[in-house]
């Protein structure tokens, strides 16, 4: 019990809890189980574009493209969907997933084989992919009465009293785990953070690492351009703009070390939960917006001083424990 009560994660989740009580007591009924759902509905989109953003930056890279690769990959299925709306959603819902992974893989190739910084790569990226829309889509946004009422309806659709997007982050949180804990390729996302160079006397291949990580960056981003185009029935330039630094701050206050090797799945879910309880609280006790935005940032600020105070702490007991073994 008391390794759980020192876990970030164990006290992530009792603030999510605490903001939802407080929430309740000057809305109440803000804690039912349909305005929770909701809340989880909303945040489910954010869940797994922290996933993607998570293994980046686990390995000491950060990619801030993508919103514009969700934003790319879903403007392709809407147009696709306009052209011929027989087509099956599940295709789409690949088309858009394959799309997404090849704009993430176009990321790795140039960080890996070019060198490139990923912030650099990334950021020139999330202005071409923008353009990339605005071409293709002719400066238009294709409105709700241009899809088809399968493609609208495919997310909505209810199992177990909750819908499927809120499944589809289930599945990938699932998968996540897995990939973390029990497969070699998650356990390199981690050592590539701690140490790279240690990781290629172990046998790991850093580039190839960071690409696959990219990858998995890019297919999440791109699955997320279905699920968001679906849910709020729009396709344009202008959707998810300035996302990206949302998914950062998910994981940011879930735990996920900016410098690399640290963070959890359990955080990043946490983190993107975080938010959406707040953007769903601060309205219904009646924050005006500017406050809104002030208080998210604080919480990002608040939440990379403790990560960086995580930090030296663990950096003063390794120290400790050296000069006690001498």
């Amino acid at each position: 019990m008391s390794a759980i009560v020192k876990m970030r994660e164990f006290w992530l989740a009792v603030l999510v809890a605490a903001l939802v009580f407080a929430a309740n007591l000057r809305a109440p009924g803000f804690a039912s189980p349909s305005r929770l759902a909701g809340i989880v509905e909303d945040s489910s989109i954010l869940m797994i574009l922290a996933l993607g953003q998570m293994v980046v930056i686990l390995t000491r890279s950060i990619d801030l493209s993508m919103a514009s690769n969700l934003a790319l990959s879903g403007m392709i299925v809407a147009l696709i969907n306009q052209a011929a709306p027989g087509i099956p959603v599940p295709m789409l819902m690949a088309v858009a997933a394959f799309s997404g992974l090849l704009l993430g893989a176009l990321n790795g190739v140039f960080i890996w084989g070019l060198g490139i910084p990923a912030i650099v790569v990334t950021l020139g990226s999330l202005t071409i992919y923008r353009g990339v829309i605005f071409l293709i889509a002719g400066g238009q946004w294709v409105n709700a009465d241009a899809f088809s009422p399968s493609f609208i309806a495919f997310t909505r659709i209810e199992v177990l009293g909750l819908p499927l997007l809120v499944w589809y982050a289930v599945v990938i949180v699932v998968a996540f785990v897995v990939l973390m804990s029990r497969t070699a390729l998650g356990r390199s996302f981690y050592a590539v953070g701690v140490n790279p160079t240690a990781a290629v006397y172990a046998g790991i291949n850093v580039g190839r690492t960071t690409f696959l990580a990219f990858c998995i960056s890019g297919l999440l981003s791109g699955f997320c351009g279905y699920l968001w185009v679906s849910r709020y029935v729009i396709g344009s330039v202008e959707v998810a703009r300035g996302y990206e630094l949302t998914v950062v701050a998910a994981c940011v206050i879930g735990g996920i070390s900016i410098s690399g090797g640290v963070g959890t799945v359990a955080g990043a879910v946490l983190g993107a939960l975080f938010l959406g309880v707040i953007n769903g609280a601060l309205p219904v006790i009646n924050i005006s917006p500017f406050w809104q935005m002030a208080i998210s940032g604080a919480a990002i600020i608040l939440a990379v001083v403790l990560n960086g105070r995580g930090a030296k702490r663990s950096q003063r007991l390794i120290l400790r424990t050296a000069e006690a073994s001498a």
